[in-house]
């Protein structure tokens, strides 16, 4: 492969001058002289050696993703439409600053943590992480790091973390169900571990504003494991004769309870309404069409990137705990309720006392 040396024995001129024209540092370099170097890169197809450059200036200019996923829940996490998305951003982004991103995916923080720790890399973002895996990773990696989607506790160590208003966009469509006269309203989740316990606590905090009582068994968990799923859609598909609403954490169990459901005779939402949380692809394409909460997931990529730059350039800034908002997408998975003319009385009354009461 010919060498910059090389190239600059060839035409006369300094190594620095060569160096120059392939690092796009031309202000001091005559037109003339770009072009005959630019005319020789591209007849031998000269390629830089970025990891040499990188040892000069003691960066590699690439930036670390790494995810933890549930074993019982993904064969294949970015196939999942959220984690798609985001991955897409981050990568776009981190590609669009000069820099490239190394992705590693496990269920086992140990594995991450030995893997992930040996690349030479400027700065680690972290998705999927509990605080305890925070913990273990920062102890020993010691480079900018930042999280996505976070609820590490703040006394714990400080970090950053680009996240949602997930307790609020709970809360904003438990209050329409509410609205649209239902009562019975399941929550289901697959865990009650950061995102989806957040979710969980503005299902309730609606519930009390409406003066009614959370029910234990209102609190439904999906097993998403190969084995355990059969029989954990067919126990919901028995459940769902309680209930005249069910609110899912995320698009895909919406979506995958409609379509069991549907397939059994269920109508959407005639017999049922179903909302989802996310608002991506799926939420669109499935009839009927998907109420749920919206996320700009792109948004939350491009901040990463940008709080990462940031860290990696030592530039001080002020938020280190990012909560982007959310909004309620209103479709047709959704139908209204006619409540007893007492009952809506009772809840006038309990709202407006509420409302006295502060």
């Amino acid at each position: 492969m010919i060498t910059i040396k090389d190239m600059a024995e060839m035409l006369g001129i300094s190594t620095t001058t060569v160096s120059n024209v392939i690092h796009g540092k031309t202000s001091e370099v005559s037109q003339k002289t770009v072009e005959r170097v630019e005319k020789l890169l591209e007849e031998y197809e000269y390629v830089p050696n970025n990891s040499a450059r990188s040892l000069t200036q003691n960066c590699s200019k690439i930036i670390g993703v790494a995810l933890k996923c549930r074993k019982d829940k993904y064969t294949n996490l970015i196939a999942d439409p959220f984690f798609g998305e985001l991955l897409g951003t981050l990568e776009a982004e981190i590609r669009a600053h000069g820099y490239f991103m190394m992705i590693y995916t496990s269920n086992e923080i140990s594995e991450i943590i030995r893997n992930v720790l040996t690349w030479n890399v400027d700065g680690l973002i972290l998705v999927g992480m509990l605080h305890d895996d925070f913990i273990r990773i920062k102890s020993r990696y010691k480079k900018p790091t930042l999280l996505i989607d976070s609820y590490a506790p703040r006394e714990i160590m400080n970090y950053v973390n680009i996240g949602l208003e997930d307790e609020e966009g709970a809360y904003k469509m438990m209050h329409y169900l509410l609205e649209m006269g239902h009562r019975r309203i399941a929550f289901l989740a697959d865990n009650m571990e950061g995102v989806d316990y957040i979710r969980y606590l503005g299902y309730q905090r609606a519930l009390e504003e409406y003066g009614l009582e959370m029910q234990e068994k209102d609190l439904l968990i999906f097993h998403p494991g190969m084995v355990e799923r059969e029989s954990s859609l067919q126990e919901l598909f028995y459940k769902s004769k309680d209930y005249t609403a069910f609110m899912c954490c995320s698009d895909y169990y919406a979506v995958l309870l409609m379509n069991y459901f549907m397939d059994r005779g269920i109508r959407i939402p005639e017999d049922l309404s179903i909302t989802g949380f996310d608002n991506n692809m799926m939420s669109r394409i499935i009839r009927p069409s998907l109420t749920t909460v919206a996320q700009d997931v792109t948004k939350k990529g491009q901040l990463a990137v940008d709080y990462m730059l940031k860290m990696i350039q030592g530039i001080e800034f002020s938020e280190w705990d990012v909560k982007l908002p959310t909004e309620i997408v209103i479709r047709d998975s959704v139908r209204t309720i006619d409540l007893p003319a007492d009952t809506e009385k009772e809840k006038t009354e309990d709202m407006e006392s509420k409302s006295q009461g502060q």
